[in-house]
């Protein structure tokens, strides 16, 4: 028998999860992360992370008579995630802000708690799979591709796999679903939130007029050639691959190829425009913490629901890559991570940087 402490939302996921660990017989505790003031009316809205979510983690815990705790971690989140998130759009970059949230909250902030309690393993509701295999441990995708979430993890190492647990890889939604119905938990039929947590309707664009106006400067709409053909509201209103809301008039139909910061310029081209060979990364980590020490072949995703392609990969120093694709890629947005493959098996990633 384990102690383990379950990072719970409220959601069905992770209240199957503590619900599966605590039929095997572990010590299970239920944890949620409250990660902002509770008075912000317009984080308030969001269903993954409102106080009715809380409580639809403390009604499960109930249920299982295991005990259940409310960890504040409103500064960490603030300076981890939306601070991080605001800086990046101001720079024209296209954060992740779950990546970072993962790293280094529900990942790194929780695994301190835990082991200063006395926990053996953290348990969460992501859909992927840890395995041991010759005295090491590797991260893979869930066998449900649909839902994977493997992605997200890609910076977990050897240290964090020896304490994580992720029981529903295995599963499907449908069957997650199904089983929490069985165990009559109250989660069973609750809507997933699609919105990054701290941003309900998905539009950054209010939090960043609200939060960081001074990164909203008007500046030139250019060509690849350098000439300006219209004027943009502000850098960080702009994602790469965007068509709609530039107020171009053109021939063709133009779409977002890059921001450049340095002249505060929005860069448009027509639809090829967009396909690049290869990009690099920086704060590169692989999960068996070893860096690699020549070009090797993989399969590379860009996005969390990209589909994976195969690319060459030459490390550079500690941290860098380039990777180079089969196929030109569309639409590479800098600030998303590039997560590096061999079948299931996640070999690691980092911030793409152009």
């Amino acid at each position: 028998m384990a102690k383990i402490l379950v990072a719970m939302s409220g959601g069905v996921d992770s209240s199957l999860v503590a619900a599966l660990l605590h039929e095997a017989g572990h010590e299970v505790t239920g944890v949620t992360m409250h990660l902002w003031e509770g008075d912000d009316e317009r984080l308030a809205e969001s269903l993954c992370c409102s106080l009715e979510m809380t409580e639809s983690a403390r009604r499960v815990c109930a249920q299982l008579s295991i005990p259940y705790y409310v960890f504040n971690y409103q500064k960490e989140f603030r300076r981890h995630v939306i601070e991080y998130f605001l800086k990046e759009y101001a720079q024209g970059y296209t954060p992740n802000p779950c990546l970072a949230c993962n790293r280094d909250i529900k990942f790194r902030a929780l695994m301190v708690r835990a082991a200063a309690l006395g926990m053996d393993y953290v348990a969460t509701g992501h859909y992927a799979r840890i395995r041991r295999e010759q005295g090491s441990y590797q991260l893979l995708r869930a066998h449900n591709p649909e839902k994977d979430q493997s992605y997200m993890l890609h910076m977990l190492q050897q240290d964090d796999l020896a304490r994580l647990m992720f029981p529903i890889g295995e599963y499907s939604k449908p069957q997650v679903r199904a089983l929490a119905a069985e165990r009559g938990l109250a989660s069973a039929d609750r809507p997933e939130s699609q919105d990054i947590c701290f941003v309900p309707g998905g539009d950054y664009r209010n939090l960043l007029r609200e939060e960081h106006p001074e990164s909203l400067r008007p500046g030139p709409i250019v060509d690849a050639s350098g000439r300006e053909l219209g004027r943009h509201a502000g850098l960080p209103l702009y994602t790469i691959g965007q068509r709609r809301g530039l107020g171009v008039a053109a021939s063709q139909p133009l779409y977002v190829t890059a921001l450049d910061n340095a002249r505060n310029a929005v860069v448009v081209g027509p639809k090829e425009a967009l396909e690049r060979p290869a990009l690099t990364a920086t704060g590169v980590t692989f999960v068996d913490g070893d860096w690699p020490q020549a070009s090797f072949e993989c399969m590379a995703q860009i996005r969390s629901h990209a589909e994976p392609v195969a690319a060459q990969v030459t490390p550079h120093e500690q941290g860098h890559i380039t990777v180079a694709f089969q196929r030109p890629q569309r639409a590479i947005s800098p600030g998303q991570a590039v997560v590096l493959y061999d079948g299931d098996i996640v070999l690691g990633g980092g911030r793409i940087s152009q």
